[in-house]
């Protein structure tokens, strides 16, 4: 095995790891904030997604010898952040369980393809856009306060897109630490290196929690992450075991829940990197890469605490940039299926309001309610579309 591994296999693992903590660790930070989480607390969040995807990604890849890789849902954390308004840590693990829960039924049972069928795409990509509108915002709020380092964060942000694309969150990051040092931003007396620490929460399952967070967070899962990964899988010439991949990421997620394992999936954006040629030249020797990446997010995983504590030095506007940022790309392509099929515009336009609204009724978030409002307003819509089309069609003919 070790005569197998090549650099190209390395780099290409790295590189996934690279830029999927770049692009989205700030937002799951955020996220753990929104419960209530300790310093403690959020390292653990970090050590629970390491060991999860790590174990994931090598035990899968091995077993199919196929690059599987196993991530957590960016779209998912991001809703969590509006989500755990208001929730606990407890009843945060409690929704956590049960959206893992649901991945592991529809994992066994076989129905995914069937659960995510009765809701549009247009309809969850719409919701993902409403609740990811203020993130986009906050990018240029924060240039109110902090308009050299936010404008020069946004600049080169264009220019590693247009050049750097796969680097460009790092870049960001990097320049936004340069500019916070030279005008005194950075608040470094509390960062110290240190091996994350399992911190456990027990459970507490609230009607409010799982029908406002769990289902919401299982539904972005299914069909933001999972979805497209399985396409990226198959558009690379390989058929991924979608079940049994949907079954083990279940267990995972609901072992490693209560230490902050909030979800785990197939990768969508960074998968691309190990199915691609640069990973290797064999397709049947890919899968390296991905054995890879699981252990460069062991290794992570393992330091949260230090990356906890390097980014809580950072000034706020920093965060909130990068966040905005990371999630331009999914808001585009969430606002571009939401908009596709004429029939669903209105539909999915109002779940977009609802959702960027950030209404909450009887406890439970905008999320779920923004996909009732359009499910109700699609069915209102185009309930009778077809019988209108075939009296037409005999009225015409009659007139024939």
């Amino acid at each position: 095995m070790r005569s197998s591994f090549s650099l190209s296999n390395l780099t290409a693992g790295f590189v996934a790891v690279l830029v999927g903590y770049t692009s989205s660790i700030i937002i799951v930070m955020q996220a753990a904030s929104a419960a209530g989480a300790t310093t403690s607390e959020i390292s653990s969040w970090l050590l629970a997604l390491g060991i999860g995807t790590s174990v994931t990604c090598i035990g899968l890849s091995l077993y199919y010898r196929m690059p599987v890789l196993i991530a957590w849902s960016t779209p998912g954390a991001a809703l969590l952040i509006t989500g755990l308004s208001g929730a606990n840590m407890s009843e945060a693990v409690g929704a956590f369980i049960f959206s893992a829960l649901l991945i592991f039924l529809s994992g066994v049972t076989g129905l995914f393809e069937k659960v995510i069928a009765y809701i549009p795409r247009s309809l969850a990509s719409a919701m993902l856009a409403g609740l990811f509108l203020h993130f986009g915002m906050n990018i240029f709020t924060s240039m109110q306060h902090q308009p050299e380092l936010i404008s020069a964060m946004f600049i080169t942000y264009l220019i590693g897109k247009r050049f750097f694309p796969r680097f460009v969150m790092l870049l960001v990051l990097l320049c936004g630490i340069a500019i916070a040092g030279t005008h005194g931003l950075l608040h470094l007396t509390h960062f110290h290196f240190a091996l994350s620490i399992p911190v456990y929460t027990a459970p507490a399952f609230s009607f409010a929690s799982l029908i406002g967070i769990g289902i919401p967070l299982f539904i972005v899962t299914m069909a933001s992450q999972n979805l497209p990964g399985i396409a990226i899988m198959k558009a690379s010439g390989y058929k991924p075991p979608v079940s049994s991949i949907m079954s083990i990421t279940g267990i995972t997620n609901m072992l490693l829940a209560p230490f902050g394992g909030f979800s785990f999936n197939l990768a969508a954006i960074t998968a691309a990197i190990c199915l691609s040629e640069e990973a290797d030249i064999d397709p049947a020797k890919r899968y390296y890469a991905t054995i890879s990446a699981g252990i460069f997010n062991l290794i992570a995983g393992l330091f949260g605490a230090t990356v906890v504590s390097l980014l809580f030095a950072l000034p706020s506007e920093l965060t909130m940039t990068m966040a905005g940022l990371a999630l331009l790309v999914v808001m585009c392509s969430s606002l571009k299926t939401a908009m596709d099929e004429e029939t669903q515009r209105e539909p999915a336009m109002i779940t977009f309001l609802v959702a960027a609204s950030g209404v909450s009724l009887f406890g439970i978030g905008a999320a779920l309610w923004s996909l009732i409002a359009g499910i109700v307003s699609y069915a209102i819509l185009n309930a009778y579309k077809g019988r209108k089309f075939t009296l037409t069609e005999t009225l015409e003919f009659n007139d024939t």
